[in-house]
């Protein structure tokens, strides 16, 4: 589980950092006197959905550790989808005249980003369902009588500060009254 978090966070991360830099320069000569006019664009400006989707691609690479089972692996296939669209736009940013002079570094390092975080989704989809997912420990367990032994719900009377935390450990608000 740790290689395909780390796979689809760096892929996505790498891929977001690469979508920014400059992947297109133009020179615009201008009259006499004045300097050409020099117009850099990146990668965000040229492919816009390119950086959009390396975001959503770093949320669903932290979304992994908080699902489980059936929809850990349907989140793996679409950040899978994710990342090769990803390596489809650094792809079309090495072979695509742009105008001016052009830097293929950029598009291939977003090239390889989209790649990792593609190989991510897919360890995810592939082994997801058996990995352990996040504990049940603070999540409220459902009503179904006051157990006995247990003392009965409601407001904390007391002053001590350990009733409080017994309230909140059966799922109540102490602070209620």
């Amino acid at each position: 589980m740790t290689y395909a978090v780390l796979l689809s966070l760096a892929g996505a991360g790498l891929a977001l950092w690469a979508a920014t830099r400059s992947w297109s320069v133009e020179l615009a000569v201008r009259p006499a006197p004045l300097p050409p006019e020099r117009t850099t664009r990146s990668g965000a400006a040229l492919l816009p959905w390119l950086p959009a989707l390396a975001l959503v691609g770093l949320a669903g690479g932290g979304a992994v550790l908080a699902t489980r089972g059936r929809v850990r692996q349907v989140l793996g296939a679409l950040l899978a989808l994710l990342g090769l669209a990803v390596a489809a736009g650094g792809g079309y940013g090495l072979v695509a005249d742009f105008g001016g002079a052009v830097s293929r570094q950029w598009p291939a390092v977003c090239l390889a980003g989209g790649v990792l975080a593609a190989a991510g989704g897919l360890l995810t989809a592939l082994r997801g369902r058996g990995w352990p997912g996040m504990g049940a420990r603070y999540e409220r367990p459902a009503r179904t009588g006051a157990p006995t032994g247990e003392p009965a719900g409601g407001p904390v009377d007391g002053r001590r500060t350990t009733e409080a935390w017994d309230a909140l450990d059966r799922g109540e608000d102490p602070t209620v009254s």
